[in-house]
């Protein structure tokens, strides 16, 4: 909390009413999700926290050229980060970012950037706000410095969808007939999962789906990113999937994502 924080809660006039909001002050660590601009020099930072989940903050004047923040809030920052406001407030504001790492690597090259952003949208999309989930920070955070090592690993990003995917309840089932459990090859989107031929109906939007696919799939749940190397699957098997997951993603929030379109134009 600032000097002129600590003296407005100080004032005789306005002790009562801070006491009463129950204004608070958190410290916990952070990655910047994004940043929107906010009048002439404020930003509102969304953070992914280790200890409140996502988080919309309020930075002051962070975009004047002699800022605290400096470069704290530039996207993908992880910083140690403290904010203050009343414990329901909707956005509370931020008033320290040390950078513990910039991942300055990953904004500095269009090809670096790219997947981390998409990383970053499927986030947004299906993690909720204030839930906190170590796990997802955790991956969140391990996948960017994965990806700072090696951009080019056509894997990290299925990884990160597929581990997102299952932490949040949305992993496609494609280790058999969602209804009996008997082995198929079609995966039927308003199911979310593969259907056998007695199960499904006509008329049905589906995607005819590869035994190397479901492979593929298989060791990225069940794998560590350290050991992706040890995967070599065809461009063919790598784009299968990715449609696939594409696809149930673009059913489930009911919008396409941009940076994966973007990718997708791009290749």
């Amino acid at each position: 909390m600032s000097l002129q924080d600590i003296f407005r809660c100080s004032h005789p006039v306005l002790l009562q009413c801070c006491c009463d909001s129950k204004v608070m002050l958190h410290r916990t660590e952070g990655i910047v999700l994004k940043t929107i601009p906010f009048g002439e020099a404020d930003l509102i930072v969304t953070y992914l926290t280790e200890s409140h989940g996502i988080i919309k903050t309020f930075a002051k004047s962070p975009r004047k050229t002699k800022s605290r923040f400096g470069s704290s809030l530039e996207p993908l920052t992880y910083s140690k980060v403290a904010f203050w406001g009343r414990e329901d407030a909707a956005m509370p504001r931020l008033t320290q970012a040390d950078i513990i790492h910039s991942f300055s690597s990953l904004r500095n090259s269009l090809k670096c950037f790219l997947p981390a952003m998409e990383m970053v949208e499927l986030t947004l999309n299906f993690v909720a706000e204030r839930d906190a989930n170590v796990r997802i920070y955790a991956l969140l955070l391990s996948t960017l410095r994965s990806l700072e090592t090696d951009c080019g690993a056509p894997l990290l990003p299925l990884y990160y969808k597929v581990q997102l995917l299952s932490m949040v309840g949305y992993l496609p089932g494609l280790d058999g007939c969602g209804r009996c459990g008997t082995s198929g090859n079609e995966f039927y989107l308003s199911h979310g999962t593969v259907l056998c031929s007695g199960c499904s109906r006509e008329n049905e939007a589906s995607l005819k789906i590869s035994a190397g696919l479901m492979q593929l799939h298989k060791n990225l749940l069940q794998w560590s990113p350290s050991k992706l190397d040890r995967i070599k699957p065809r461009e063919s098997l790598v784009a299968e999937l990715s449609e696939l997951l594409e696809e149930h993603v673009k059913y489930i929030t009911e919008k396409t994502l941009k940076t994966g379109t973007y990718l997708r134009y791009r290749r």
